[in-house]
């Protein structure tokens, strides 16, 4: 999936800005465990974060809900947790077979990742919820539980609360607006940042970052969205999940008025709803998205009170 020094030739570089991988002729696991995961891993990305946002001029599958509304990120752990290669087969292909697959969690692990969300909790609405199955997952979900309440009693600003995973994607349908930042395990917050964007109406315009927050290794950013090899190739993928995680990049490096210019933008032209993509119950192509994304982001640097300062 990568050349034997792509690690090092990736080392270089303070981000990387990456577009969906895969392709139905090359299972799942291979683009993942090839490129995504040694990425994430070797460049220590523990933190993947996925902003979800209702805007003004996209339809919520939800009744009765408006922009602004809901408005929350998920904390996901990116480099432990149920995504582990420690297990295996035996007795293959026979009626004895055995699959043995292992959840390792460790203290520092979890506990980088608790603290990750807390300070980001405490720096927003000062709310932090936490996903965990501590009724049916018997080692390692208690365990997290006790890092969450320990980690709590240093942030006694921040409410806190916490829902099993299964009751937790029902509120994220029910009751989107409870939640400001959710922080879950590998496998739980994987699943909850792809409820969530469908919550509020579609996948494709969900971006994410997977984050060295010390900086000593480069972040990466992608969409949160597959390759989608059935419209491959047709330009009428939707390109804000893309373009949204580009603006999450920008503010990750520093340029917190490039970020908000881009972020800004991409809410305007959705609220006029001249340019909609398939996805989102239009018919325009990618490139008029795109187009006119960066027109917007034009009008902002190009006008008198200028998102990009002087």
């Amino acid at each position: 999936m990568m050349p034997p020094d792509g690690i090092e030739q990736l080392s270089r570089f303070e981000a990387i800005f990456l577009g969906a991988v895969g392709h139905p002729d090359l299972p799942d696991h291979v683009s993942l465990w090839g490129l995504l995961i040694p990425i994430r891993r070797r460049f220590q990305q523990y933190v993947n974060l996925r902003p979800i946002r209702l805007f003004a001029g996209i339809e919520t599958p939800l009744k009765g809900w408006q922009p602004g509304q809901i408005d929350f990120c998920v904390v996901r752990e990116n480099n432990e947790g149920e995504y582990s290669n420690i297990g295996g087969r035996l007795y293959e292909g026979t009626a004895d077979e055995i699959v043995i697959q292992q959840t390792v969690f460790t203290r520092r692990g979890v506990r980088r990742i608790l603290r990750y969300a807390f300070e980001l909790a405490r720096n927003g609405k000062k709310h932090l919820t936490s996903a965990t199955k501590s009724n049916g997952i018997i080692h390692t979900m208690p365990f997290w539980d006790e890092c969450f309440h320990e980690m709590a009693k240093e942030y006694p600003d921040v409410r806190t609360d916490q829902y099993h995973i299964d009751i937790l994607a029902a509120h994220f349908v029910r009751h989107p607006d409870w939640f400001d930042i959710v922080v879950g395990s590998n496998l739980f917050g994987d699943i909850l940042s792809d409820l969530g964007p469908a919550v509020v109406g579609s996948i494709g315009i969900a971006p994410s970052a997977n984050l060295n927050p010390e900086k000593a290794y480069p972040s990466m950013f992608e969409p949160v969205h597959g390759s989608a090899p059935d419209i491959a190739g047709r330009g009428i993928a939707n390109p804000i999940g893309q373009i949204w995680s580009g603006a999450l990049m920008l503010r990750h490096l520093g340029e917190v008025h490039a970020a908000d210019a881009v972020e800004r933008a991409i809410a305007q032209v959705l609220a006029k709803g001249e340019i909609r993509t398939l996805d989102i119950g239009g018919n325009s192509s990618t490139e008029q998205m795109g187009e006119a994304i960066a027109e917007q982001v034009s009008r902002h640097e190009d006008g008198p009170s200028s998102a990009f300062g002087a």
